[in-house]
């Protein structure tokens, strides 16, 4: 029983230094305090993929009453330890992405060209705004055929476990 719960304390500080670490590269004062804009890519950066909805749902529950733009070291420590150890918005699996493209590709031809995956995911779901479409496109055109080979894009999508 000791040993469960050594082992629990170790994950807990493991986690939080990770946590840490990731929340000090946006602690440019060195104040314990992180631009709210900076959230999102700090919870990206420790593995975790939750929507904008749910960003805003995080957001809400570490604001101050009164938002001053900023978010403090220790509002946002034990609402995202929560969330590590719960494994909570985890990234999808390659094989669910791989999976969802398939389904876009309507003809079957294991690509899918600029103007399709533009249209899908600018007008359906939760939008990508232009500069994130161009940011997906840069990264998913293969250059040489000019389409999106979504079976090595969905690849690269995928994001190591922590």
């Amino acid at each position: 029983m000791a040993d469960d719960k050594e082992a629990a304390e170790a994950l807990i500080a493991d986690t939080q230094k990770k946590i840490k670490d990731a929340f000090a590269v946006f602690d440019h004062e060195g104040n314990n305090t992180v631009d709210v804009r900076e959230i999102g890519t700090i919870i990206r950066s420790l593995g975790c993929c939750p929507s904008e909805e749910e960003l805003h749902e995080m957001l809400a529950e570490v604001e101050e009453e009164e938002p001053t733009g900023y978010i403090q070291f220790d509002k946002f420590l034990p609402m995202m330890t929560k969330v590590l150890i719960e494994r909570k918005y985890r990234p999808q699996t390659e094989e669910v992405i791989l999976r969802a493209f398939e389904v876009l590709d309507k003809n079957k031809n294991g690509y899918l060209t600029q103007e399709e995956l533009t249209k899908y995911l600018t007008e359906e779901g939760e939008p990508f705004t232009q500069e994130e479409m161009e940011e997906m496109l840069s990264a998913a055109v293969d250059p040489e055929k000019n389409v999106i080979l979504y079976k090595d894009f969905a690849a690269l999508m995928t994001v190591e476990d922590y």
